[in-house]
């Protein structure tokens, strides 16, 4: 290939220094992140042709992308394929890009900054060297898993020859990435560099070339067939308890290719290329990819964030302390307020005993503290660019709080609250600027769910509806913009499935049958352990608004235990008694009746089907997104609307309607059913 046209190949850049060195850039066209699709594997393979006609004595494979090395495959390819054929035609090509890569005659390292995921962590297994930045930006990971496949570009076999089955299999079945210290614990990558150096670094590495690494001897080892089998027995009994078989295939199947192949030989990357692309074709993986598209849907609602610096929050209980805490952990400072330094005292001591287990060190716990301060006189309301209220769920409470709160908010600011259930037009009443007001619903708990309501109505102006987004995605949080409703939209689904559980428990259903027949269905808790983590004073009241806004039963089971105060989780017993955050809980020991699953899955799918037709959320893929970010709705299902297409919606119907027949009005369908394309 002559130099001009190397030159004008796309996604990648080439070109030999004064000293020999090779610089191979990825750089797709056309974007701020380098993935690896059909095409940048076909241009780099192009490349890689005249990189072996004269090859230089070392190459330094780096990103010209600031925000990190390569993100992982393009996954909006997978939803092409149609055929396992398909999905191996598509592997094994890239496969053979990548061996290419790591069968060049000179010495190569990966320079890695920011991420190198998936694909790009393969990519850089494929040469001979890893050196990464030794910043708290940098991941490394097989997230594979997450989209219900598994490595396919060789990592499945790369992974586990540089550093052993254990960590390997641990990498791949977590999907969980690694900082760039631990990823050199784990022999990941051979060196780090300081900010500032990495290219230097790199070459420095080329020219020491130290000795390839090799696994521990015990993972040395358990390569050997007798002991695979043993390690992959093992494993596979942890995964069964996190992940079932027929709903999550992809880490059983990385257990297998293990115990089938121990990384060894070529018959282990064509094992590994025939598995993904069966993988491709199951509804999970189609599922779970779209899932992450839609995921990213919302993270592309950037709005408005660069002018939001301060934060008061009202309300030092659970959710407000947590949502304060929130805030300070993502840079923002924050005051928080109640009516004692007791209550709020409470909070922060609970945000200092997090910090002290999730923190990265004490220095980086106590830059949070310090910007995290208790307020009782309210004093931070002036200053604040958000005001965040968080008391308990009235609506005289909170508008007799927005009149005192109003006249010292600052131009601009935004007034927003955390209300689970209520109407804003209710709670505005008396504001001189209704505009400015917005519910931002967050859940519980507030470190790990992903999602946001960002509630607005009819009075928000839109410019308070964008700043909200932002300040949503500031916190890293997915922002849902929602038709103000009563439950708005993650409560008003939700919340049929934990009353038709309380109505069979009623009925003398075994609360843990229950559960576990929510769990077989794939849920990740069942609505009992849910309403207690909850709380049953929150899941009584927020019953009680929608019951009065909808007509639906009350979940009455809950009042003896409310006004005994047995809350659930947060008092230590409820529906269940709680030993150290987990409920204590016999096994079932009684088959479940045999519409149980249906009695508790299809009001959800009804309500969501009423959501769609009042217009809560603008379409069907933001509604299953929302109710699987917010609730947990069986990922592998895709949501309860993707779920209800797969079942069949005459079949749904149809059922909707034998359960009417026999536990009563709440089960009748929707009007809307009818309009839903097939």
């Amino acid at each position: 290939m002559a130099a001009e046209a190397l030159a004008a190949t796309p996604h990648w850049t080439w070109s030999v220094d004064a000293d020999g060195i090779g610089w191979l850039g990825a750089d797709r066209a056309g974007a701020s992140t380098n993935v690896l699709s059909a095409e940048v594997l076909q241009s780099l393979d192009l490349v890689l042709a005249e990189v072996e006609r004269d090859c230089p004595r070392g190459i330094v494979v780096w990103s010209a992308k600031e925000n990190g090395f390569i993100a992982g495959a393009d996954i909006t390819q997978f939803k092409t394929l149609q055929t396992p054929e398909q999905g191996y035609t598509l592997i094994r090509a890239g496969q053979q890009v990548i061996d290419r890569l790591a069968r060049l005659p000179c010495p190569t390292v990966a320079a890695i900054h920011g991420f190198a995921l998936g694909g790009g962590l393969e990519l850089a297994l494929a040469c001979h060297y890893r050196i990464a930045l030794d910043d708290d930006s940098v991941r490394l990971g097989l997230p594979e898993v997450q989209l219900g496949v598994h490595p396919g570009f060789g990592g499945s076999v790369r992974t586990a020859q540089l550093i052993g089955a254990r960590a390997a299999l641990e990498l791949m079945l977590t999907g969980q990435p690694v900082r760039a210290r631990r990823a050199l614990a784990l022999g990941l990558v051979d060196r780090l560099a300081a900010p500032g150096t990495l290219k230097q670094a790199a070459v420095a590495l080329l020219a020491a070339a130290p000795s390839k690494r090799s696994p521990p001897l015990l993972d040395r080892l358990l390569s050997l067939a007798p002991l695979r089998r043993l390690l992959a027995a093992r494993i596979e009994r942890t995964v069964a308890r996190r992940a079932d078989r027929h709903h999550y295939p992809a880490p059983y199947a990385i257990v297998d290719l293990w115990r089938r192949h121990g990384a060894h030989g070529a018959g282990a990357f064509e094992a590994e290329a025939r598995s993904i692309a069966a993988l491709f074709c199951t509804d999970t993986s189609r599922n779970l990819v779209r899932l992450f598209l839609l995921q990213d849907r919302l993270k592309a609602q950037s709005g408005k964030q660069t002018d939001i610096r301060k934060v008061h929050v009202i309300g030092a209980g659970r959710m407000g302390g947590d949502i304060a805490a929130l805030c300070a952990q993502r840079g923002l400072e924050v005051t928080l307020q109640d009516r004692t330094e007791a209550l709020i005292e409470s909070a922060l001591a609970r945000t200092r005993a997090a910090l002290t287990q999730r923190a990265r060190s004490p220095e980086a716990a106590a830059a949070i503290l310090s910007r995290l301060r208790a307020d009782v006189e309210g004093g931070g309301v002036a200053s604040a660019d958000v005001v965040i209220e968080a008391i308990y769920e009235s609506a005289e409470a909170k508008r007799a709080l927005y009149a005192t709160l109003e006249p010292q908010l600052k131009a601009g600011a935004l007034l927003a609250t955390n209300t689970s259930s209520l109407r804003l037009d209710v709670l505005a009443e008396g504001l001189a600027c209704p505009e400015r007001l917005v519910g931002l619903h967050f859940f519980n708990p507030v470190a790990k769910m992903p999602l946001v309501e960002v509630v607005h109505d009819a009075q928000t102006a839109p410019s308070t509806l964008q700043m909200a987004i932002g300040f949503a995605r500031r916190l890293d949080k997915l922002p849902l913009p929602c038709r103000s409703a009563p439950g708005f939209l993650v409560n008003r689904v939700l919340f049929p499935y934990l009353t038709e559980a309380m109505l069979a428990a009623a009925e003398g259903v075994p609360l843990e049958t229950i559960d576990a027949a929510a769990i077989a269905f794939g849920m990740p808790k069942g609505p009992i352990e849910l309403a207690d983590m909850v709380g049953l004073d929150v899941a009584l009241q927020v019953g009680s608004v929608l019951s009065a806004a909808f007509g639906t039963p009350r979940p009455t089971i809950l009042e003896p235990l409310v006004a005994a105060g047995k809350l659930g989780q947060k008092t230590g017993t409820g529906l269940y008694a709680w030993r150290d955050g987990r409920p204590v809980r016999p096994l079932p020991s009684a088959s479940a009746p045999a519409d149980l699953a249906d009695r508790l899955i299809l009001p959800m799918l009804n309500e969501a089907v009423a959501c769609l037709r009042e217009g809560i959320v603008a379409d069907e893929d933001l509604l299953d997104a929302g109710i699987v970010f917010g609730t947990g709705f069986a990922p592998f299902r895709g949501g309860p609307l993707q779920y209800a297409r797969r079942r069949g919606l005459v079949q749904v119907v149809a059922r909707l309607h034998e359960l009417e027949a026999r536990y009563g009005a709440r089960f009748h369908p929707d009007s809307h059913w009818a309009n839903l394309a097939p």
